[in-house]
């Protein structure tokens, strides 16, 4: 055998035997990136904003369109994807009956997302939300 087909076969040997390490490298990345994608906490505005008027909207959140309802102090935030199931306009929280009302076609909805009120049949889609530190974060 000739010296550089051996050299050519040592090197061919060594990026066969190499390719087992890349692949698994990249899937461990692909693993610990994934997680994150699938349900994690997100944070949508601080608990100061929120505090400010008892609600906070936010369009472009890392989980989409959310309205939170509440305040740093309860216990239990509010939180639901505030486009109508009707007809696709934003629904607003209406504190002194506690539900959401479309200014659409006049749907409502209870605390927990139910149409309660058509023409609207479907529910709205709601998120678990808590304040983190000085952070408002929701998971779907």
């Amino acid at each position: 055998m000739k010296r550089r087909d051996f050299i050519n076969w040592v090197g061919l040997g060594f990026i066969v035997s190499s390719l087992p390490v890349a692949i698994a490298a990249c899937s461990s990345q692909t693993s610990e990136i994934s997680p994150a994608s699938s349900g994690d906490w997100q944070k949508v505005g601080s608990a100061k904003e929120l505090d400010q008027t008892g609600q906070l909207l936010v369009k472009n959140s890392p989980v989409g369109t959310v309205l939170v309802v509440g305040t740093s102090q309860t216990a239990n935030l509010i939180a639901v994807d505030p486009t109508c199931t009707h007809k696709g306009c934003t629904v607003a929280w209406k504190a002194n009956t506690k539900q959401f009302a479309c200014p659409c076609h006049k749907s409502e909805f209870g605390v927990d997302g139910q149409a309660q009120k058509g023409p609207a049949k479907k529910p709205l889609k709601t998120y678990t939300a808590k304040i983190e530190g000085d952070s408002v974060v929701v998971k779907s």
